[in-house]
């Protein structure tokens, strides 16, 4: 794995946003040095942290004299910076196929499956609700339906490539796999998720941690 000494990345193993990143940085072959902040670390509310990122979450990623905040945003960035054009296409068609993905993981996955997640892991035992819990696994079925379509008919989310719509994508997907709460049989969704499985990085950034 080459090395980047300027190559930082600011947040706790846990965090599926820092899960990505240190995806991305497995598949492009890029060492890094990560900090753990947030969660039961903290330091993300402290005051040199929001200098760097004023919305005081993680993770940060710091290269050189750079510093970049939003998770899929600092996958673009890497993709750019270090050439991953399989990754992150080119060509405007290409790209907007992945983006879109990247745009629905933000704006409509992602909350969504951390109100699942948190109904679940972050709740005492003695204090978790199916009644609250169920609408949440609900809209997530629904919202993992709507992946199973598209890859029925492609190998990968954005088409016949590995790109950062996976990567950007596959913290959720663990989650929705290994969470214990009853799920669909997603049969294209399921053959994508164990592909995901067999990638060495995924499984070292995201299988093998611990849910927190």
């Amino acid at each position: 794995m080459r090395t980047d000494p300027g190559l930082t990345v600011l947040g706790r193993s846990t965090s599926s946003n820092v899960q990505k990143v240190m995806w991305l940085l497995g598949e492009i072959d890029r060492e890094s040095v990560r900090v753990d902040v947030g969660g039961v670390f903290g330091g993300n509310h402290d005051a040199a942290y929001l200098l760097k990122n004023p919305n005081g979450v993680v993770p940060t990623l710091i290269h050189g004299d750079h510093v970049v905040w939003e998770s899929n945003t600092i996958l673009r960035y890497l993709a750019n910076v270090f050439g991953a054009s399989s990754f992150y296409p080119a060509d405007p068609a290409g790209r907007a196929g992945v983006e879109r993905w990247m745009d629905w993981q933000l704006s409509t996955l992602g909350p969504a499956n951390t109100l699942l997640y948190q109904s679940i892991v972050r709740t005492p035992p003695e204090q978790r609700a199916s009644e609250l819990i169920e609408p949440h696994r609900a809209r997530n079925a629904a919202l993992f339906l709507m992946l199973d379509q598209a890859l029925s008919s492609q190998r990968f989310i954005a088409g016949d490539g590995f790109t950062l719509a996976d990567i950007s994508i596959g913290a959720l997907a663990h989650r929705w796999f290994r969470l214990p709460i009853a799920r669909p049989h997603y049969a294209h969704l399921q053959r994508w998720y164990e592909e995901m499985c067999g990638r060495a990085p995924f499984h070292k950034h995201i299988v093998s941690i611990e849910f927190a």
